[in-house]
């Protein structure tokens, strides 16, 4: 239809990006949504809900309604969805938008058909899958098209994604279910062990920002954290270094890595050799992490580069694949 507006959805566990057809990606929020306990009124979504998070009363609860990159909670996924599209296309519209919607790999036919009804319901006219990691080598500027192996692996908050793409399809993939959401949960729990201090989401988040490193750095970069003391029950701040953190997620990382050697040990040789010549590529916003790139080539061998913008790579990848449909249509995800 001539006059629908093409929007391609980054469903992500931590955020939700929203790219629109000619305009780039105008929605970049947090996948939180507030929701009132006493009539399940929606209160807040996006950036307003995630300031909410651990900050609530009685009287509201806060739904991250995404969890490892599939839908934990259809209705309130429906509601989220609904939410970003009219504030795309406007409440009142005349014609209902084409949506591209990004899934995981391993994601089963229930967990597609969720996805595929919550964007209809949500207001779609036609609604398309495309799996992550195919949409984040659009969106990296990958060369898909030709008969050559290209590897990316896409680290979000909920999963991890690991391809080999060729000829515009995957050939070999990995989904892991481990992400930035682990590694924060990681971090909690071993701060919680050490040092008796019991912190939150955000902070744990923060902690990984500021001094996370999958290698130990040269000068352990310090930082300090604020939570409640877990013995006395009193607000208290302790000093973490990068050296302790690398300690703390060494278990998430080892799954990223495994989940990229269980790829490379699947590719065909013909793929491999290409990819030993380009590299791997990495997107996602958990792939800015200090080191793991250097990580991921001492571990295998071949060169990784994080790609231009990690973080927008999925998002950009579905609206390129709205304006290229007729190529692309044989290697989108069924919708179930």
């Amino acid at each position: 239809m001539l006059f629908a507006k093409q929007i391609g959805i980054d469903l992500g566990t931590a955020n939700v990006l929203v790219f629109v057809r000619g305009r780039g990606i105008v929605i970049n929020e947090p996948s939180v949504v507030a929701i009132s306990t006493v009539d399940n009124k929606i209160e807040a979504v996006g950036d307003q809900a995630s300031q909410m998070l651990g900050r609530t009363p009685g009287s509201i609860q806060v739904i991250r309604p995404m969890r490892n990159g599939v839908i934990a909670d259809y209705v309130v996924t429906e509601a989220m969805l609904r939410y970003f599209i009219a504030k795309v296309c406007g409440r009142f519209r005349m014609w209902k938008p084409e949506v591209m919607v990004s899934v995981p790999c391993g994601v089963t036919s229930v967990e597609r058909r969720a996805v595929t009804d919550a964007a209809l319901q949500a207001g779609a006219r036609e609604v398309y899958l495309i799996q992550e990691p195919l949409a984040a080598a659009i969106g990296a500027n990958v060369p898909i098209s030709y008969p050559s192996g290209n590897m990316i692996v896409d680290i979000g908050g909920g999963t991890t994604e690991v391809a080999v793409i060729s000829l515009n399809g995957i050939v070999v993939s990995k989904s892991e279910r481990v992400g930035g959401n682990r590694i924060d949960d990681a971090i909690a729990a071993y701060i919680k062990r050490k040092h008796n201090l019991i912190i939150g989401d955000h902070m744990a988040e923060e902690v990984k920002i500021e001094v996370g490193s999958a290698l130990q750095t040269e000068v352990p970069l310090r930082v300090d954290v604020r939570g409640r003391d877990q013995v006395a029950g009193l607000p208290k701040t302790v000093t973490i270094t990068s050296d302790e953190v690398t300690e703390a997620i060494a278990e998430p990382l080892d799954q990223i890595v495994a989940a990229v050697k269980h790829v490379l040990e699947q590719t065909p040789p013909e793929l491999a050799s290409d990819i030993i010549d380009k590299g791997m590529v990495m997107t996602g916003g958990t792939s800015l992490l200090r080191n793991l790139d250097r990580l991921l080539t001492n571990v295998t061998g071949i060169p990784c580069h994080v790609a231009e913008r990690p973080l927008d790579c999925v998002a950009l990848g579905t609206g390129l694949a709205l304006e290229n449909l007729d190529i692309l249509k044989k290697s989108l995800a069924r919708p179930f």
